[in-house]
């Protein structure tokens, strides 16, 4: 059975970090890429950022470019997004998702195969 599980949100103020995870089991990653979505209260989810898991490539959307990071610990089967300089735009449910992507699909939500189930993320004073 396959099954992502994010771990790490929580509150953090204003300018603040905070570092996301997404665990992967019963599935062989080679040849994926992992993608990062958040979703705020009523607003479609979007994408925040995305990997290969093979070569490491990264992706980012232009609202996270510079202050976000993501990475791959393949000893792990975990996927990473370092979440720097946080906004109050930031805050939203961030999902963990995969599928066997071509580039062009990084930014199409119905592509990804497999989703975790969720980790909220508030930014607030």
């Amino acid at each position: 059975q396959v099954q992502l599980v994010e771990a790490g949100g929580g509150l953090v103020q204003p300018g603040g970090a905070l570092t996301l995870s997404c665990a992967a089991t019963g599935l062989n990653l080679s040849g994926y890429r992992l993608g990062w979505w958040r979703q705020a209260p009523g607003m479609d989810r979007e994408f925040v950022a995305a990997i290969g898991w093979n070569d490491g490539r990264t992706y980012y959307s232009d609202s996270v470019k510079g202050r976000f990071t993501t990475f791959r610990d393949k000893a792990k089967n975990t996927m990473y997004l370092q979440m720097n300089s946080l906004k109050s735009e930031d805050t939203a449910v961030y999902y963990c998702a995969t599928g066997r992507l071509i580039l062009s699909s990084l930014r199409n939500e119905a592509q990804y195969t497999y989703w975790g189930q969720g980790t909220q993320v508030t930014v607030s004073s």
